[in-house]
């Protein structure tokens, strides 16, 4: 088996890289500079370097050309996040996937895209950020339809590598406060990439298990008061998420880009369920564990 990885120097494509190379897969890996010091990493690993580009169709049908499958993860146009770019790259993955006779595409989704965000409270009254979510059912569906004899829907909750740096949601925590408008009883669905990762390998190499599966993937559910909390034992700091309203988050400091989607998972939650993942017999990481691996 040959897959092809979209986004292998990034957190979820670089995941499923390694994730694969460890089960002896052989990856080709999509990268726009096969110099960069993540790409070299990888084919120290053992990983095909190839050039290309999500906007180019030509470069996406060269590298898919004799794969067997394909991780699939479009990105948007993070200067234009109101336009189609998301949309059009997600397009072109799967068109050259299918032109190119791919058998397998595995694509990273997000939580709660397609029936849920359509059927959550607000959402026929345009509360919410319509075109962010339509723009992954519609290529959650074209997935679905494009004709591939096995295909995997993931939709992964919040990124517990949010909290390794500078992050839209959560901003720069350095100074010990985490500064975000979730409430007080918000329980927040977190993921570790690395398990965002092991998925994909599951479904690319055990044939039946998880296709033709939407699958949430979540590890813990946690308050930001209780993240804090294990954040302030695992680094022997003290690390606060004071409870604060979205409007007063932006205030010191929050993106105001994250409002709406804040104030949405305050209203509605999302349905992501660590339970859920361990049912379908797939890892997970809880998040004292992710923290005293990569932030201690």
């Amino acid at each position: 088996m040959t897959v092809l990885v979209i986004g292998a120097t990034g957190n979820q494509g670089g995941a499923t890289a390694r994730a694969l190379l460890d089960r002896g897969v052989a990856v080709r890996a999509l990268v726009r500079d096969t110099r960069s010091d993540k790409a070299q990493a990888l084919k120290e690993r053992g990983a095909e370097l190839v050039i290309g580009d999500l906007d180019d169709a030509a470069s996406l049908f060269a590298a898919a050309e004799g794969a067997d499958g394909v991780f699939s993860i479009p990105y948007p146009d993070v200067t234009d996040l109101a336009g189609d770019a998301e949309v059009v790259r997600g397009r072109n993955v799967v068109e050259a996937a299918r032109k190119a006779g791919v058998t397998q595409v595995v694509h990273s989704s997000v939580s709660g895209a397609g029936e849920f965000h359509r059927t959550q409270p607000g959402w026929a009254e345009g509360r919410w950020d319509q075109h962010y979510w339509e723009s992954k059912a519609t290529i959650d569906e074209a997935v679905r339809t494009g004709g591939f004899e096995r295909w995997t829907v993931l939709k992964p909750a919040t990124f517990m590598e949010n909290l390794t740096g500078w992050s839209y949601l959560f901003g720069d925590w350095s100074s010990g406060t985490i500064i975000t408008g979730f409430a007080a009883d918000t329980r927040i669905p977190w993921i570790a990439v690395d398990d965002i990762g092991e998925a994909a390998a599951i479904a690319f190499t055990e044939p039946g298990r998880l296709d033709g599966m939407d699958v949430e993937l979540a590890g813990e559910m946690l308050t930001m008061t209780e993240t804090a909390a294990i954040l302030s034992e695992v680094t022997g700091r003290t690390i606060s998420a004071p409870v604060l309203t979205p409007q007063e988050a932006v205030e010191r400091g929050m993106l105001p880009a994250m409002v709406n989607g804040v104030e949405r998972i305050n209203a509605n939650g999302t349905p992501a369920r660590p339970e859920d993942v361990r049912a379908l017999g797939l890892p997970t990481t809880d998040f004292r564990t992710w923290a005293r691996r990569t932030l201690a």
